[in-house]
C-alpha cells in the first residue's frame, strides 16, 4: 500500500509539471521529442534513496561558499527550483517554508537546515536566487539558497534522482523535496508541490529521534520524550507539546502511591490487632 501511495501522489506531481497537449519537450542537450516520463522519473528518484551525497560546492548571494559538508551532524531538504517559474516553483517554495516553520517550532531551529538549489545553471545565478528568496519572502536561519555550476547541478540531479526537461513552459520536472539525514545519505524523498506540515515535519521528526535512539545521556532521553510528545494540531495546522503524556502518568502514579499508603496502613492494623 505504500508504493502505491507514493506512486499515486508522484504521478499527481507530475501532472502539475506536464506540457500542454501536442507540446514536444526536448531533452537537456535540445534533442526534440524526448519527453518526460513520468514512470522513469520516480523510478529514478526512488532509486536515489540510501546513497551517500558527495560534497558539492554551492555559492549563495554574498559569495561565500557551501558544502553539503557543512551540515554534517543535522538533517537537510534539498529542494531544486529554478528562479523563471511562475507557478509551481513559487508554490513549493511557500508550502515549504509554512512546513519550515512549523518544524523549528517544533525540533528547535539548529536542529535541521534547508538548501534550495537553481538547476537552471545557465540563469540561475547567486544573485538571482537571492531574488528569488526574496519574491516569496523567505529569510529564515540555516535556509540557504544557492546557486552552482553546470557541472555540479548535473552531478547532483543524477545523485538526487531529480530528472528534468526543458519544455515550452520552462521544463518538466518531479516535485520533489530530497530529505539527507545528518551523516549525508538520501533517507526519503517528499513529493508534492502543495506540501502539508505533517509532510514536512514528521520525516525530520523520525530522524531526530533515530539520532536520540541511543538513549547514551540525558540529553537523548529528554530529546527522545519531547519528540515523542510533540504531536500534531490540525486545529492549528502545527505542532504541539502533548503534556497528557504526563498528566496521564503523573495520575498513575498518585493511583499507585495511594493504593499502597492505603495497603500499608491497611498491614499496620492488621498487625495491631493481632492477639
Amino acid at each position: 500500500m505504500t508504493a502505491v501511495r507514493v506512486t499515486i501522489a508522484a504521478v499527481c506531481c507530475l501532472t502539475l509539471y506536464s506540457v500542454p497537449t501536442g507540446a514536444a519537450p526536448v531533452d537537456r542537450g535540445g534533442t526534440p521529442g524526448l519527453a518526460f516520463d513520468r514512470d522513469e522519473a520516480l523510478q529514478a528518484s526512488q532509486a536515489a534513496v540510501g546513497r551517500d551525497l558527495a560534497d558539492y560546492r554551492f555559492r549563495d548571494a554574498s559569495g561565500r561558499t557551501i558544502r553539503i559538508s557543512d551540515f554534517s551532524g543535522r538533517p537537510v531538504l534539498i529542494n531544486m527550483v529554478y528562479t523563471s517559474c511562475s507557478y509551481y516553483c513559487p508554490v513549493t517554495s511557500q508550502a515549504l517554508s509554512h512546513g519550515i516553520r512549523a518544524a523549528r517550532d517544533a525540533l528547535g531551529e539548529d536542529s535541521f537546515a534547508v538548501l534550495t538549489v537553481g538547476f537552471d545553471s545557465r540563469n540561475d545565478n547567486p544573485v538571482r536566487m537571492r531574488s528569488y528568496a526574496r519574491t516569496q519572502g523567505i529569510d529564515m536561519p540555516n535556509w540557504h539558497f544557492v546557486a552552482a555550476d553546470a557541472e555540479t547541478v548535473l552531478a547532483l540531479t543524477a545523485q538526487l534522482g531529480f530528472t528534468f526537461r526543458p519544455a515550452p513552459q520552462g521544463f518538466d520536472h518531479l516535485a520533489q523535496t530530497t530529505l539527507v539525514d545528518g551523516a549525508g545519505r538520501i533517507a526519503r524523498q517528499i513529493y508534492g508541490a502543495d506540501l502539508t506540515v505533517p509532510q514536512i515535519v514528521e520525516p525530520l521528526k523520525r530522524l531526530r529521534a533515530g539520532q536520540a535512539a541511543g538513549l547514551s545521556s540525558i540529553g537523548d532521553i529528554v530529546e527522545r520524550i519531547r519528540l515523542f510528545c510533540t504531536l500534531y494540531d490540525p486545529d492549528h495546522d502545527a505542532y504541539r507539546f502533548d503534556w497528557s503524556f504526563f498528566i496521564g502518568l503523573g495520575i498513575g502514579l498518585l493511583s499507585i502511591t495511594l493504593l499502597a499508603a492505603f495497603l500499608a496502613n491497611q498491614f499496620l492494623l492488621y498487625l495491631r490487632t493481632r492477639p
